[in-house]
């Protein structure tokens, strides 16, 4: 049933099969607990191993993970031994634009303009912030090792289980709570620069406001390990033994959430 899905017409009203790319991300559950593993096998026919991690589905034609479309005798693509060979769907829209439409073609080429996957969660995802059009571009022509390609990858998704995520940034105000409930960040960035972040307010200039907090993102994220250690150990402790005589915030809650996946 699974695999009926991964079908495209070309066109004339067949179908096509696709084959898909599996990502094994360290966050995705182990060999068949994943959805994506199951699927994964259903689709290629492929051994799944049950000790590794199967995180992400995809298809389309990224060059880091492109679908394939399989096709028999009855297109030609079949060697002496009568096999059947796989051509990217990249490939195969560029040699079938009609599938696409005119509409599409003229906008977005023969390229699809979106990656399309499917994800198994076991652990927090990594935090990413995705740049703009714009920049997207430009990083991909300046770091094309770095960034793959140089689209700005605004993202949908739809929660088949339960399923939680965290989007976009808190407000200053917010920042200032957290500077003013918790040592450790202090501990980390000096007693000056959270003095500066609790002085600011909106009606401070954007660039002033930018520039005080990435120099306080990158203290933070520049911190060598051990020190990073220790600051954790304390931060952890003293949530676990608050939690024990007030109801812990949700930040806090994740905190201690993402020691258990991550421990220090």
């Amino acid at each position: 049933m699974e695999a009926d899905l991964l079908s495209a017409t070309d066109g004339r009203g067949r179908l096509v099969r696709l084959m898909g790319c599996v990502k094994n991300y360290d966050w995705g559950p182990p060999g068949k607990e994943s959805r994506v593993a199951r699927l994964y096998a259903c689709n290629s026919g492929n051994y799944v191993d049950q000790e590794k991690p199967y995180a992400e589905f995809w298809m389309g034609t990224h060059d880091s993970g492109p679908s394939y479309v399989v096709e028999g005798t009855e297109n030609g693509l079949v060697n002496g031994k009568g096999e059947t060979h796989k051509l990217t769907l990249k490939n195969w829209i560029q040699n079938n634009p009609s599938v696409l439409g005119e509409k599409v073609v003229n906008k977005w080429g023969t390229n699809l303009p979106f990656l399309f996957k499917v994800l198994s969660v076991a652990k927090a995802l990594s935090i990413q912030a995705h740049p703009d059009k714009d920049l997207a571009s430009r990083l991909h022509s300046e770091l094309p090792d770095v960034y793959k390609d140089d689209n700005h990858k605004p993202e949908m998704a739809l929660a088949l289980t339960q399923f939680e995520a965290l989007c976009g940034f808190i407000s200053l105000e917010e920042l200032k709570v957290i500077v003013r409930t918790t040592p450790e960040i202090v501990e980390v960035v000096g007693n000056a620069k959270a003095e500066q972040v609790l002085n600011l307010n909106e009606d401070d200039g954007k660039e002033e406001i930018r520039l005080l907090l990435q120099s306080v993102f990158t203290d933070i994220m520049t911190v060598c390990k051990d020190v990073t250690a220790e600051v954790l150990a304390k931060l952890i402790s003293r949530l676990n033994f608050e939690g024990q005589a007030r109801h812990l915030t949700d930040k806090e809650q994740l905190i201690l959430q993402l020691e258990k996946q991550y421990p220090a």
